[in-house]
């Protein structure tokens, strides 16, 4: 095998570039034979398979592995350990490998780690994509050795990095899938850097169209906010200056992503955001010193500039969980506008980009090892087998975006907990078997219920009962994906003691009656008494919801069932056959076609954006399994990308249209004798339109109403919205969402 056929020089060159900046970066981490061992086994592999291919073309997965570590080592902070995992493991993965000889060649540590990254890599090739059960597989491995999730969260933004090489197919698959799944992830880590250039690569290959005009807004209006940067900083530079500190201060502009999710929640325009970039002042100074430091920094910024105390974010005092430290601050800076500013320390900073892996730098910091908490938590909730994938995803997100709550226990030791955790979610964090005789709490001295919620500064004590038991409503109260984890575990092991206790009332009743429990009877009573599960079946049983008397009438209405039943009609194969295949009517407006090879399918039209004929769309499978269509741009379309990116498609319409679908336009105008009488005769004379309501506001001299109209396609829609706008008065036409 030659691997120099499969490639352009020009990628030949780049894999030179990538190794010798490897090379750079881990001169002080590498031993002496690091580099002859590694090429021995690229040596081995390459003997299996071709090195220089990879998923795109002209993407190698030998520069692909360079960069991974190149990621690793200067961009995370990890050292030799991580550095030869993130180079050797697709390797391995790709050519088949013994872990052996990893093993043999840099110990068991590494080959452990490898192992691990081969496993992940194998999820991809089988599946392309992680899906939720996938996801909780990938969990598992991240959860053992926490450097398996900082390479596999360094493998993805390279990816992203390198996304354009790919066919469409896989850059909005892999976009959508980093977006919500990887960049949370790197959230949750304290890797903000890498949080959010993930967020904005991946808005860049799912909503392009958004991105690029949210891009072409920021540079048209870079040299105004520049300007006005620099108008703040200078007097406040003076200031500093004159305090002997030590500091650097910068200015940022807010990432794209970001950008777009203050858009659609305030549904403002992006001149009306007030924090839309902010201040940094990174000050370098001792490590007992940060804490004063800041807040006098603090003080002179607020001396200077009117602060806004709703928007102080005090992360030095306690800092979130990922182990982020800053000061945020709003203030009022020139031309009466709002001003972020965030006062950190040098090594603060560090750690806000590089997340856990900073702190191994500095000693003296006594923080608790929220890591390997955090990690804990996911192995106990995986542990949960009842737990299928789209609740444990949803679970595990909502645990990566939730604030924090800190409460205290009542000797006064400090307690972490998502925001909207209850008593409940409490007494749960101490023990399961505090959780599970929970009664209530007493917090601030009274009295309060399970479901109370708890507030920053609580102290709480947990008060219990030996006669307690968890409820099924108990799932309603917990608000953390741990809680109700557990919470599950004891449900599921008091429904099996029932059950059992019912299977053995149920065998009872039915010697008395001179019958044999089998499965076939078993399976006779649960749909007779319409039960979805045995379980649930035997556990009424044993609960004595269902009597011996119930048992017997059922068997008795079956008996007479089947006496009473009709012979059934006979149909022949090739007859049953021919139903099946007949295709399913979708009326005059033509074939969706899903991903260009699902025709023919039933689908519902969203009334949160109303897409009519030729309007670019894509689909939303609900749980269900239906599928809605969506207008691109529909007010939903970030929140579900965010939520259930797995679950959308590329859409298209195929097909002249034919359907009548209803769209609602608003028209503005003067309010001028005859206009309106103008517009109705507009849109009655359309044939291919059928008006459905009006409604008109006058104020001063104006007016403002909306037409709700139904038309087929898009074509006659432009076409009628082009006859309003020239009727002279009428300002504007718009098309509303909804």
């Amino acid at each position: 095998m030659t691997a120099q056929t499969t490639i352009t020089e020009e990628e030949r060159q780049k894999i030179k570039t990538a190794y010798k900046n490897l090379l750079a970066s881990t001169a002080e981490l590498r031993e002496p034979d690091d580099i002859r061992k590694i090429r021995e086994i690229f040596l081995k592999a390459s003997e299996r398979v071709d090195l220089t291919r990879y998923k795109a073309q002209e993407f190698s997965s030998l520069r692909h592995s360079f960069e991974i570590t190149q990621i690793v080592v200067d961009e995370i902070g990890l050292g030799r350990v991580a550095a030869i995992c993130a180079v050797l493991y697709e390797t391995v993965q790709a050519s088949g490998l013994e872990i052996n000889i990893v093993k043999d060649a840099f110990g068991e540590q590494i080959a452990n780690i490898c192992e691990g990254l081969t496993k992940v890599c194998e999820l991809y090739q089988k599946h392309g994509a992680v899906d939720n059960e996938n996801f909780r597989k990938l969990l598992f491995t991240f959860a053992q050795d926490v450097r398996v999730i900082l390479v596999i969260l360094s493998d993805r933004l390279n990816l992203m990095r390198h996304l354009k090489l790919f066919p469409e197919i896989d850059q909005k698959m892999i976009g959508s899938e980093v977006g919500y799944l990887y960049a949370p992830m790197a959230h949750r880590m304290g890797l903000y850097g890498m949080k959010s250039e993930m967020e904005d690569l991946s808005m860049k290959f799912t909503n392009r169209e958004v991105y690029l005009d949210i891009a072409r807004q920021l540079n048209e209006t870079k040299k105004s906010r520049d300007a006005y940067i620099e108008s703040f900083l200078s007097p406040l530079r003076k200031v500093l200056d004159e305090t002997g500190l030590t500091y650097e201060m910068k200015g940022r502009t807010k990432t794209i992503s970001s950008i777009y999710n203050k858009l659609q929640k305030s549904h403002a325009n992006i001149e009306s955001i007030y924090d839309l970039f902010a201040i940094r002042i990174i000050i370098d100074c001792d490590l007992k010193n940060e804490k004063a430091e800041c807040w006098r920094v603090y003080s002179i910024v607020t001396d200077m500039y009117q602060p806004n105390p709703v928007r102080l974010k005090d992360w030095i005092s306690i800092p979130k969980g990922n182990g982020y430290e800053s000061l945020h601050i709003t203030v009022l800076g020139p031309d009466k506008r709002w001003v972020e500013v965030q006062i950190r320390t040098k090594r603060m900073d560090e750690v806000a980009e590089k997340g856990f892996c900073a702190h191994w730098k500095y000693k003296g910091i006594k923080t608790e090892d929220t890591m390997e908490k955090w990690l804990a938590n996911i192995r106990e909730v995986l542990e949960n087998p009842e737990l299928t994938g789209v609740d444990f995803i949803d679970d595990f997100k909502l645990n990566l975006y939730d604030k924090e709550v800190f409460v205290f226990t009542p000797k006064g030791d400090l307690r972490r907990l998502a925001k909207g955790a209850t008593v409940l979610d409490f007494a749960f964090d101490i023990h399961s078997n505090v959780g599970s005789k929970c009664v209530g709490a007493i917090v601030n001295d009274r009295n309060v219920p399970i479901k109370y919620v708890l507030q920053n500064g609580d102290q709480v004590e947990i008060l219990t009962s030996n006669h307690q038991e968890p409820k099924q409503d108990w799932l309603q109260i917990a608000a953390t994906s741990r809680t109700k984890a557990k919470l599950r575990k004891l449900l599921n092991e008091q429904k099996y003691k029932q059950s059992e206790i019912g299977r053995e009332m149920l065998e009872r009743r039915l010697k008395n009656w001179k019958m044999e429990l089998n499965d076939t009877l078993l399976h006779l009573l649960i749909k007779a008494f319409g039960y979805k599960d045995m379980q649930s079946f035997l556990c009424d049983i044993g609960n004595d919801k269902i009597s011996a008397q119930d048992i017997k009438d059922k068997l008795t209405e079956e008996d007479e069932k089947k006496e009473q039943l009709d012979p059934p009609v006979k149909v022949s194969t090739s007859e049953y056959k021919q139903r099946e295949d007949e295709p399913e009517e979708m009326g005059n407006g033509g074939v969706l076609m899903l991903d260009k090879s699902l025709t023919n399918i039933g689908f519902t039209l969203s009334k949160c954006c109303n897409p009519i004929f030729g309007d670019p769309v894509f689909a939303f499978v609900s749980a269900t399994g239906g599928v809605k269509i969506h207008r691109k741009g529909c007010p939903n379309e970030a929140e579900m990308m965010r939520r259930f990116g797995y679950r959308i498609l590329d859409a298209k319409w195929n097909g002249t249209g034919g359907n009548l679908m209803p769209v609602t336009l608003r028209v503005t105008g003067n309010d001028d004798l005859g206009i309106l009488t103008n517009i109705s005769q507009v849109l009655t004379k359309d044939s291919g339109v059928k008006v459905r309501n009006i409604t008109v506001n006058t104020t001063e001299g104006g007016f403002e109403g909306d037409v709700t109209v139904m038309v087929s396609n898009t074509e006659l829609l432009s076409g009628l919205i082009k006859k309003v706008k020239a009727i002279k008065g009428v300002y504007s036409v718009v098309r509303l969402e909804k």
